[in-house]
């Protein structure tokens, strides 16, 4: 993991979309990220430790869609072969929680993946401001086309976390609300049915959506079930 430390950080853009503004400072206190995003391997480790469902019967992974790649093979979950470093995906945000805290850990704020992909200088990118290209990050392609985590060494955040740019969207905490953001505002209640927000863009966006301040408003995201390109990374 990676550590963020205390101090304040301007969250949003006043010249983005619509959902970003406005541009507003936050003070977060120390907190430690996962460098890279929970992968496939991982996730069948979990699965097998915890099983497909919650105590509510919430779904934490939809194992039968076609873009699920971790299965069942003789009586254990196995990511499937070439796929164990790659991003889960498919998860839902009900088993990106229960993973998290399987690990000890948690979910990420938003405000929390925004400081951790921009740092405190306002950068449009986790590495800058120059526009994104194939040796930073994996965007632009095909429907379950995903790179094994950490290979955009040159897309590093200004704090050393990685594929906060591309490479499958990430779940976070948060519920998908007006900002300015507040914590106290019940954004943060995990107990309520809220649609909850994604980060970082997506294997298949465009350009544009992988900005540190996107929130995949346009992103199919219901929080019951997995999708296809959004996965997910903790915080402690």
């Amino acid at each position: 993991m990676v550590r963020i430390p205390a101090g304040d950080f301007f969250m949003g853009s006043d010249t983005g979309p619509e959902d970003e503004r406005p541009r507003h400072k936050i003070y977060l206190g120390e907190f430690f990220i996962d460098r890279n995003q929970v992968t496939n391997g991982q996730y069948a480790e979990f699965l097998n430790g915890v099983g497909t469902q919650g105590p509510r019967g919430e779904k934490y992974y939809d194992v039968e869609d076609d873009d699920a790649r971790v299965h069942r093979r003789d009586g254990k979950w196995r990511a499937d072969t070439g796929h164990e470093n790659r991003p889960v995906v498919e998860a839902s945000w009900f088993g990106a929680v229960a993973f998290c805290a399987w690990a000890g850990k948690r979910l990420p704020t938003e405000a929390e993946w925004e400081k951790a992909a921009r740092g405190t200088d306002a950068r449009k990118y986790p590495w800058g401001g120059e526009p994104p290209d194939e040796s930073r990050a994996h965007f632009n392609a095909g429907w379950n086309d995903f790179r094994d985590v950490g290979s955009f060494s040159k897309g590093v955040s200004p704090y050393g976390v990685l594929d906060m740019a591309g490479n499958g969207w990430e779940w976070v905490s948060s519920a998908y609300l007006p900002y300015p953001y507040n914590a106290a505002d019940g954004r943060e209640d995990l107990t309520r049915e809220q649609v909850r927000g994604t980060r970082g863009g997506g294997q298949d966006s465009r350009a544009e959506e992988l900005t540190t301040t996107h929130r995949g408003r346009q992103v199919s995201r219901n929080f019951r079930s997995g999708h296809h390109n959004i996965g997910f990374r903790c915080v402690r």
